[in-house]
């Protein structure tokens, strides 16, 4: 069993920047692919960024160049540095992990509005 606890979302002007991190317990992550997806308001979830253990990286189209996600297997920790935010980043954000299943956290609402 895996448990993921976001924090770090919130509200920001268009074209700010907020880091969103991810607490993994339960299990270390060091040899699972982690990853962030989001569900903005009347869409389906999607994916926003993965990272394997060997610390390769896949990004969604729609963040590519604005996104970095990152990960600290010392500190069971997996980050997500958003910039250049803008509405339609809008959404609750999700930590993601793959241990043999799908383990998800409970989100965190990042908004995005001058």
């Amino acid at each position: 069993q895996v448990q993921l606890v976001e924090s770090g979302g919130g509200l920001v002007q268009p074209g700010g920047s907020l880091r969103l991190s991810c607490a993994a317990s339960g299990s270390t992550i060091s040899g699972y692919t982690m990853g962030w997806y989001r569900q903005r308001p009347g869409k389906e979830r999607e994916r926003v960024a993965l990272i394997i253990s060997g610390g390769s990286t896949n990004y969604g189209d729609s963040v590519k160049g604005r996104f970095s996600i990152s990960r600290d297997n010392a500190k069971n920790t997996v980050d997500l540095q958003m910039n250049r935010l803008q509405p339609e980043d809008t959404a609750v954000y999700y930590c993601y992990c793959y241990a043999n299943r799908g383990y998800w956290g409970q989100g965190t609402q990042v908004t995005v509005s001058s």
